[in-house]
């Protein structure tokens, strides 16, 4: 008899539910999104959802509609009734018996949550802590998918340092992006960030930043930074779903500008937030 062990309990194989057997379990064979809410309104829906979209094509999972996972957003949204939420959703190719090779066959899963957005006022005012950590991600990170080991450790080892984001640094001695967010500093008058690469998410919060860094007369530039570089900027910030524009005051234990969010940091908030009303 084949037989599976669940904590202590043994069970017949067969009689498992098809949870046990989630490709997402074994291999993070599936994708993911973020999407945010403000005031009752989802914010960038339909570019995070065209994402999605390519993202499935990229790991060949077939077998999505994307217009039923639109559907099922705003109901779920709508049945939460959070104002400022936080809407989490991944689809994995399904669930088998484990086997490295697919078939063809297999229905995709698909799981949803609807979480209020924690309060981030305090971040926004008075900025964060990040440091440095070694990219060790797989390099296809272009692609939103379900392998964030390398996230959850690098995140890790900067929560243990007091910092909120982890800020990844490749074998090449340049900084990619954040454990879960796009990276950016200014230089004066100039907004850079890395270029989008097979090793850079397309981040919609990202794109949308540099929107805003144009639109308050900023020049932009994609190119990558040294962690130096980095140190020696007059003002940094993360960008992400969750939190939008976050200042960074402290990069590897070195006060940015004075220690406290700078100007054209504040102005691209102000700036992102006439995107969501």
């Amino acid at each position: 008899m084949q037989v599976a062990m669940i904590q202590d309990k043994i069970v017949p194989v067969e009689e498992l539910e098809p949870v046990y057997f989630d490709r997402g379990i074994y291999f993070g064979d599936g994708v993911y999104e973020v999407v945010r809410s403000y005031d009752g309104k989802i914010f960038a829906l339909e570019e995070h959802l065209q994402r999605f979209a390519n993202n499935l094509a990229a790991i060949e999972i077939t077998g999505v509609d994307i217009d039923r996972i639109r559907s099922r957003v705003r109901k779920a949204f709508d049945a939460a009734g959070i104002s400022n939420a936080k809407i989490y959703f991944h689809v994995t190719r399904g669930s088998a018996p484990r086997n490295h090779i697919w078939d063809a066959d297999l229905k995709p899963n698909f799981f949803l949550t609807v979480t209020e957005v924690p309060d981030d006022a305090e971040e926004k005012n008075k900025g964060i802590a990040v440091s440095t950590h070694p990219d060790r991600r797989w390099k296809r990170c272009d692609i939103k998918s379900l392998n964030l080991l390398a996230n959850v450790l690098a995140r890790q080892d900067a929560a243990q340092k007091g910092c909120a984001e982890a800020i990844l640094v490749d074998e090449a001695g340049l900084i990619t992006e954040g454990a879960g967010s796009a990276f950016f500093a200014l230089f004066g008058r100039t907004l850079q960030t890395a270029p989008l690469t097979a090793n850079i998410l397309p981040s919609i919060t990202r794109k949308f930043a540099l929107e805003a860094g144009k639109n308050i007369g900023l020049e932009v530039i994609e190119k990558s930074l040294t962690p130096q570089q980095a140190s020696c900027a007059d003002e940094l910030f993360i960008a992400v779903t969750t939190k939008d524009i976050v200042p960074v005051v402290r990069f590897d234990g070195k006060s940015i500008g004075n220690g406290k969010p700078g100007k054209y940091t504040k102005l691209l908030t102000q700036e992102f937030r006439s995107f969501t009303v």
